[in-house]
């Protein structure tokens, strides 16, 4: 039956993740407790990383990256505008500048060209972003960074399941960023993770989650079982166990969730490819994308609006992803922090749109959006404006 309101994206909690949750509240730890430790092995041996660190949410995880790789004022990071606000604000937050390089507009995915040419003595990190689940050019982008002595922390809060060359998410690139939004591909309410495989990483970003105390051993032989110091200047970037083990729970479905994402994914290629007026999404052969949205275009930038309110009025919650960073008024206020307009960025928001993926999605209600959306363009009022 078809629902009232079909939004963009959407949690799917079961029983049993009712159930995992329940289990630790009548449990005697609710924070920095056992499940913490086996979200976080099962979410490293799924990924086929050494080390995953788990934080609060996926702007901390971004955070503790670039604290870990380094990045401090006078710095730059390299990412992409096309991107939630996240990627590019943790760099300010340790005092380093931005420098955006612009898209390759068929996955709307950093370039890597684009990041060749941006590299600089004073790039620290490139932040590629594995845009709506699809990953980036992970091996180019891995060669020209470390040529210039940057660390590639890899934004891939859409890509949790994804693989590029036949290789998980999470076991390429330096660090690798996941959050567990209720929208991602598995939630923990609020939350995410650093994978790496990198021990001083993985030790650097337990400490910045705990407000920088560290207790050794040797400090704590010589002082008393109580004994902690604070080595540096951290933050409470905890994940409850509470949400561990919600998280750990939704990771055993992970397969299963991410398999109907790409069953969604086939049937809006099978309805919508003939539909004119229309961009599908573009897939490199060497990726397997995890399918956090389904992006179309508009080939006509005055279309995206009046179609965007077309599918809204029939109940269908399609969303916008995303403003260019850089055109948010404190980027536009603070134009010293941040360097490169990106045309191919500009370009792609300007007709994007996302369309309902998520696992309790049904084939009526992937059926209805397409249809709706194929009566748009075959409406004879737009005729003059399609292409």
């Amino acid at each position: 039956m078809m629902s009232n309101w079909i939004p963009y994206g959407h949690q799917r909690i079961e029983e049993d993740d009712i159930q995992a949750v329940s289990e630790v509240l009548r449990s005697d730890w609710l924070t920095t407790g056992p499940e913490v430790e086996k979200f976080e092995r099962a979410l490293a041996d799924t990924c086929g990383a050494r080390y995953a660190i788990v934080l609060n949410s996926g702007t901390a995880a971004l955070h503790a990256a670039y604290f870990a790789a380094g990045v401090g004022p006078g710095d730059e990071v390299i990412t992409t505008p096309l991107t939630f606000a996240a990627t590019a604000n943790a760099a300010l937050y340790l005092g380093a500048r931005v420098v955006f390089a612009d898209i390759e507009p068929g996955t709307g995915n950093i370039s890597a060209a684009e990041v060749e040419a941006k590299l600089s003595s004073r790039t620290k990190v490139v932040a590629p972003v594995d845009y709506a689940g699809h990953p980036a050019d992970l091996d180019n982008i891995l060669a020209s960074a470390h040529s210039a002595g940057a660390v590639v922390v890899e934004d891939a809060c859409h890509a949790l399941g994804g693989r590029y060359q036949g290789r998980p998410i999470g076991s390429i690139a330096d660090l690798t960023v996941f959050s567990f939004h209720p929208v991602k591909h598995i939630t923990t309410g609020e939350g995410g993770a650093v994978l790496t495989n990198n021990p001083e990483y993985a030790e650097q970003i337990r400490s910045f989650r705990t407000h920088g105390i560290t207790k050794q051993k040797q400090s704590v032989d010589e002082n008393g079982p109580w004994f902690y110091e604070m080595r540096e200047l951290g933050y409470n970037y905890r994940l409850p166990d509470i949400l561990c083990a919600l998280g750990r729970s939704q990771l055993s479905k992970l397969h299963s969730f991410i398999s109907r994402r790409k069953a969604i994914a086939e049937k809006y290629f099978e309805l919508l490819s003939d539909t004119p007026g229309l961009i599908l999404p573009t897939v490199h052969a060497e990726a397997d994308p995890a399918w956090h949205l389904f992006v179309v275009r508009t080939k006509n930038e005055k279309m995206r609006r009046p179609l965007v309110e077309t599918l809204r009025a029939a109940g269908i919650g399609v969303q916008v992803h995303y403003i260019p960073v850089y055109w948010h008024p404190f980027y536009q206020e603070n134009r010293d922090l941040w360097d490169g307009n990106c045309s191919q960025a500009e370009r792609f928001y300007r007709s994007c749109i996302s369309l309902p993926i998520y696992p309790g999605l049904d084939d009526p209600d992937v059926e209805f959006v397409a249809n709706t959306i194929k009566g748009f363009f075959e409406d004879d009022s737009w005729s003059i404006e399609r292409g």
